[in-house]
């Protein structure tokens, strides 16, 4: 990351003083890149500019946790590990499972959208978080939402905000709703035959009476395709559940599959050509023959229940975009191409860039970062 070179690097204390960091470097005509963890900075295209990195690594404490409202209210620079642990010394949790929490803050969490496979049972971060507030580029500290899990009023920033790459303004600090953590987990492995197969399975999964929070199914060039179905509960509930999953498997293998199957989509990002897909359920077969006719022999992927995957693949992607755009999905370059990072925004562009003028007119945050060089 070449652009990082020549930034300066600042660590605001509070609200206050990153307000006075953009408000200056707005006037200035600076480039601000906010900070969190540092996970995630090569995600997306490069920045056009980069003068200034805003870090909010002074910004790290869990300011209200009101666990009998089953709410919390932290700081974005706060490890999402250190919110768990705090969390769970009242029995609950944030319901994310996103990619090296260790270093991962909240604001890099939201501003990239990572949620990860408990999305399926829990929703995702635009349906987990319910109060934000950013500070904008010309230094006006904004806030949205509340404290309470119902909260229709007002306009919807805490979504907006979630998955911009931090163009719209600078999260300062989020109110989440929670989940209680479970008593106990068990992860059941299914082998499937092929693409076709795993996808049938997984969409046979679904569609019963399943309590299932996560499910996927991983990939690997010249093997069987392996679904991993996460079931929590009591133990009784679990064995129920167990129970249905073997039926709706019939003559498939079903092992209990160790808990680190969920820490494949951390490895394949963790590699050096990276890409993230979104296609229907009912196109994920689909999706992996595409990649299988490339003729790569060391790629690997996992994709969710949702049909979100990620791909680990060093080779040119224009073609398999063009097929998974065709079909109403998108794939997004993370790591090692030298191509546009988001694809084809269709009809939303114009809105998007609408609100980029609304809210940072100037370009100040992240400029050409984010989808069409917004």
């Amino acid at each position: 990351m070449d652009w990082l070179r020549d930034a300066r690097v600042v660590e605001p204390a509070n609200e206050e003083e990153v307000s006075a960091v953009l408000r200056c470097a707005d006037q200035e005509g600076l480039a601000v890149i906010p900070r969190g963890g540092g996970t995630k900075l090569d995600w997306g295209n490069p920045p056009s500019r980069a003068d200034v990195i805003l870090s909010t690594a002074k910004l790290d404490r869990v300011l209200e946790h009101a666990w009998a409202d089953l709410t919390v209210t932290v700081q974005a620079g706060c490890t999402v590990a250190d919110l768990q642990q705090t969390l769970a010394q009242h029995g609950q949790r944030l319901a994310i499972d996103v990619l090296w929490p260790e270093k991962a803050t909240i604001g890099g969490m939201l501003a990239t959208n990572d949620s990860g496979a408990l999305r399926l049972a829990y929703g995702g971060l635009r349906d987990l978080i319910i109060g934000i507030t950013l500070v904008l580029a010309d230094g006006t500290i904004a806030k949205s939402g509340g404290k309470v899990v119902k909260n229709v009023a007002g306009y919807d920033l805490p979504k907006l905000a979630t998955g911009a790459m931090g163009t719209l303004g600078v999260i300062t600090q989020a109110t989440f709703r929670l989940h209680p953590l479970p008593r106990n987990t068990r992860t059941l492995t299914i082998a499937a035959g092929d693409p076709k197969a795993a996808q049938t399975l997984l969409l046979t999964m679904e569609s019963a009476t399943l309590a299932h929070t996560s499910l996927q199914v991983r990939f690997t060039a010249n093997a069987q395709p392996q679904i991993d179905i996460l079931l929590e509960g009591t133990e009784a509930g679990i064995a129920s559940q167990e129970e249905t999953v073997r039926e709706l498997a019939r003559l498939a293998l079903v092992t209990e599959g160790p808990p680190d199957v969920w820490k494949t989509r951390e490895r394949i990002a963790q590699s050096s050509a990276v890409v993230k897909f979104s296609v229907l359920p009912t196109h994920i077969a689909k999706t992996i023959e595409a990649i299988e006719r490339m003729g790569r022999a060391d790629w690997s992927a996992v994709v969710q229940g949702t049909g979100i995957g990620w791909l680990a693949l060093d080779a040119p992607l224009t073609e398999l975009r063009a097929e998974v755009e065709s079909d109403g999905g998108s794939l997004a370059i993370i790591r090692g191409q030298r191509i546009d990072a988001w694809g084809d925004a269709g009809d939303a562009l114009p809105l998007m860039r609408a609100i980029k003028q609304q809210f940072d007119p100037k370009g100040t945050l992240n400029p050409g970062r984010f989808v069409g060089g917004i």
